[in-house]
């Protein structure tokens, strides 16, 4: 009887066993990168690189930044091609549409690049009135269809400060115009409120004051890293940006 006692105890363990490693999180293999207003994908393209030969599979979204909802709808779509656990990474305004997107199931922590990161139903424009206003919003310029470029000056200064001129203005051509919607939209989620977040502040930043950034990245909570790089730390710091999503895909 002792034996068969024994043999009952052992095969309870090996379940109770089986059952923990059942429950243990699936590592995260994916990341989804979304990119912030006056950009496309292409302002990921240093970074994809360096997260593709750390084995992860990246996929970067191209936000039409017609309206907050769209552009939440094509983040979702990218994560619904996501067949486990992604990290979700959001650049400047691409800080809104993780914060909205960021709800999803298949989403295990974000990561904000120099981004919004606004609470839920929060005007980001009157909190960001609240910090010294950032020089590259002057070079904002609306044509009469509704939608809005930074100028070449404003970009290649203000926006993109620490690149070579020459490959700012690369990136100023692949510059997605913005509709006035999307400046004034709310997000109805604040996904950092409930999911593990990380936060790089850029301390040369001319489009979102640095003390801003600081302040979102201390009310979220968010582990938080500084990086001397203008708004495009991605194009500038990629080993810096990256370094930290594999900190955010290792974290589980």
């Amino acid at each position: 009887m002792g034996f068969v006692s024994q043999l009952l105890g052992a095969s309870l363990l090996a379940l109770a066993a089986g059952s923990s490693l059942a429950q243990a999180p699936a590592p995260v293999k994916n990341v989804v990168l979304v990119h912030g207003l006056y950009a496309d994908g292409s302002s990921w393209a240093q970074v994809i690189p360096l997260l593709q030969k750390a084995g992860l599979n990246v996929t970067a979204v191209q936000n039409p930044t017609t309206s907050l909802a769209d552009d939440v709808e094509a983040t979702r779509r990218a994560l619904a091609q996501q067949d486990g656990p992604t990290v979700l990474v959001g650049h400047s305004y691409g800080g809104m549409v993780i914060s909205e997107a960021g709800a999803d199931a298949k989403v295990a922590a974000l990561v904000y690049v120099a981004a919004r990161a606004p609470d839920a139903g929060e005007d980001y424009p009157a909190l960001a009135k609240t910090f010294p206003a950032a020089p590259a919003g002057k070079g904002l310029v609306w044509s009469s269809d509704g939608f809005g470029k930074l100028s070449e000056e404003a970009f290649v200064k203000d926006f993109a400060g620490d690149l070579d001129p020459h490959l700012a203005r690369v990136y100023y051509a692949a510059q997605q115009p913005v509709a006035r919607a999307v400046t004034t939209a709310k997000t109805t989620v604040a996904a950092w409120r409930s999911k593990p977040s990380w936060y790089v502040v850029s301390r040369q930043d001319r489009t979102i004051d640095p003390d801003f950034q600081r302040f979102m990245a201390k009310r979220m909570g968010a582990k938080t890293t500084e990086v001397d790089a203008s708004h495009v730390s991605m194009i500038s710091k990629p080993e810096d940006i990256a370094r930290v999503i594999l900190a955010a895909t290792q974290a589980r």
